[in-house]
């Protein structure tokens, strides 16, 4: 019989496990009925919302909190990161890595600073130097509104 070192449940060690503060997940719920309805309902929007969807369904991909689909195109030219102040730097280092390494089309990324109120954009091309705007020039749609 195998017996693990670990005194906790599994899924308290599994990297894939979801971790959602309710603040977290607000936010994200947030985004998602302010945008779905442009998409579903009104037909505005040429992009689907997508929460806590994988990037690439062909094979182990990252896991954006909101992605905005292209079903048309098969691409997610948009991501949204919903995070706390301490996890910041990371998912601002998360979203550049992914826009920059270009393995998903991914032209326009935000992450969303809940505590500290403060959105930041960081578009293809920017240099790995991210803008402090919650407006996508792709939706010409300014994200703070749905919050």
């Amino acid at each position: 019989m195998y017996n693990s070192p670990m005194n906790a449940p599994f899924f308290v060690h599994d990297d894939m496990s979801v971790y959602g503060l309710k603040a977290h997940q607000r936010i994200i719920s947030k985004l998602n009925s302010g945008l779905g309805p442009l998409f579903y309902h009104k037909h505005t929007l040429h992009l689907e919302p997508l929460p806590e969807t994988m990037l690439n369904e062909g094979e182990a991909s990252p896991v954006p909190d909101l992605i905005l689909y292209d079903n048309q195109n098969r691409v997610t030219p948009i991501i949204i990161e919903v995070c706390h102040t301490d996890g910041l730097r990371r998912d601002l280092r998360k979203v550049i890595r992914l826009i920059d390494d270009d393995d998903y089309g991914i032209i326009e990324g935000f992450i969303y600073d809940y505590i500290a109120n403060q959105w930041f954009r960081y578009r293809m091309g920017d240099g790995g130097l991210p803008t402090e705007s919650s407006f996508s020039e792709l939706l010409q749609l300014d994200l703070n509104q749905f919050l």
